[in-house]
Parts: structure tokens; sequence; C-alpha cells
């Protein structure tokens, strides 16, 4: 048996869905055992695993997912570049402190930045957390005893999102330290882009509400143009990417007065 507290909760999701390629099905029970962990801690686990398209949760456990079947949107998104998405996340992460107000758009680059938020700033109320993504959700339910606001709103399984009047008007009246913000391009012209109309609003809306814009973006966003835009280079005091950025992008980033963090 893996003794408890062993690894981080990050770290034993890395090593049940090893298990699931490996064994071909496993039990909530058995893992329980295997890490020293309760079972509500394991079916998060699972939960926060088939949303990233790593397994199927069954009766009892888990088997794997079959790759031939179709995925939903945010599972392909998911597996994009992961491990650029967990350098990028682990890096913002960093820029968290305690007492600190935090905004947890939608997408998976930010939800990787949510899974990688320091143990210490995981205990009881050491940092508010507000967000429209249920990855964020789940990933943040799982801490002890966390300071957590659920913004509500018309689901978009594509995105595993909320949004729409409803999440716009939950953050009417709230402010906040830090907002984290992904994209699906990022050009000097265009700003932050989307390919929704209404992930667009809702993370305008973020970034208005925050003291510091955070964007999280792996290279192979930078240059590319989306379909509608979320907030222009003007309202990004940060960018966390890569180190296989383009030169010519980094460049246009850094004369646009934007700090830039390479992971």
């Amino acid at each position: 048996m893996i003794v408890e507290n062993a690894v981080s909760a990050r770290q034993r999701r890395e090593l049940i869905a090893g298990l699931i390629e490996d064994e071909g099905r496993v039990s909530v029970a058995e893992l329980a055992h295997r890490f020293g962990v309760t079972d509500v801690s394991i079916r998060r686990d699972l939960m926060i695993l088939e949303d990233a398209g790593e397994l199927r949760r069954v009766h009892g456990g888990a088997v794997p997912t079959s790759r031939s079947r179709r995925e939903g949107v945010y599972a392909q998104k998911v597996r994009e570049n992961r491990k650029l998405k967990a350098r990028i996340g682990a890096v913002a992460a960093t820029l968290v402190e305690p007492g600190d107000v935090v905004i947890f758009d939608s997408g998976s680059t930010v939800a990787q930045v949510a899974m990688h938020i320091a143990p210490a700033l995981q205990r009881g109320s050491a940092i508010t957390a507000v967000t429209n993504s249920l990855p964020v959700i789940r990933e943040i339910s799982g801490w002890d005893g966390p300071h957590l606001v659920c913004l509500g709103g018309l689901y978009l399984p594509d995105h595993e999102a909320l949004v729409g009047p409803q999440t716009i008007a939950d953050m009417r009246d709230l402010s906040a330290d830090l907002v984290f913000v992904g994209c699906d391009g990022l050009t000097e012209e265009t700003g932050l882009t989307t390919p929704h109309v209404l992930v667009a609003e809702v993370g305008a809306t973020m970034t208005s509400r925050a003291r510091r814009v955070v964007a999280v973006a792996d290279s192979t966003k930078l240059g590319r143009r989306g379909f509608t835009p979320i907030a222009p280079l003007s309202a990004v005091n940060v960018l966390v990417t890569d180190t296989d950025a383009d030169p010519a992008a980094l460049r246009w980033v850094r004369a646009a007065g934007i700090e830039l963090v390479v992971a």
C-alpha cells in the first residue's frame, strides 16, 4: 500500500490513469486501499479522470475508455499538448499568494493551474476561488475546507463550463486579485480569442473584475486568430506560455508591456 499523503492528489490521478491502462479495470475499494485514502477521494479522482477522457466510470470502479469512440470536445482539448499545459499550469500557480481572491476561467489549461495550486493554499480559506468551470470545481472541492464560489448559468458540455446572463450577473459585484484566463488564439491584433461567443462574454467579464489578468496559453495558440475576442492585449498583465513559443510572437507580447513567463 502506498502511504497516505506520500503523493499529491494530482500525482495519485496520474498513477490511477496508468493503472487503468495496465490492468484494464480497477475498483474504488482497491484504489482506496492502495493509496491509503477514502472512497470519496477515489471517486472524485475518477470523476476528474473521466472528464479528461482517461477512463470510463462503471459501478464500483472504472475501465479504460475506448479511443475509437467519439470523444467530447473538452476531453480532446485536455489531451492536446497535455505536458505543455501541465508545465504552464504549474508555473502559473506560483503566482497565487495567501489571501488572494482568484477567478478561474474555463478551459483545460486553466484547469491545470487549479490542479497545481500549492498544498498550503489548498487548506481552509487560504485563498478564495471563483469559477464557472466544472473541472475546476471538482478539483477544488477535494481540498481541505475550500472557500469556493461556483458561478451559475447555462451548461456548455463542449467547454465543461457555465455561461450566459446568470454567470455574468453572479460576477457583477465581485472583485478579485487574479484571474486565470485561457484562449484558443492570441494575436497582436485581436488579443485573446475563443470559438464561442458566450465563453468570450464570460471571459471578458472575468478580466474586468480582476486586478491582475494572467493569460495561460501553450505555444500553439500564439499567432492563431480565433472566432471572437475575449479581451485585447492591453487587458493582459501576464502571459504564461512554454519554451516552444515563436520568438517573433514573444517580441510583440513584450512590446505590448505584458510580463512574459516561460514554463
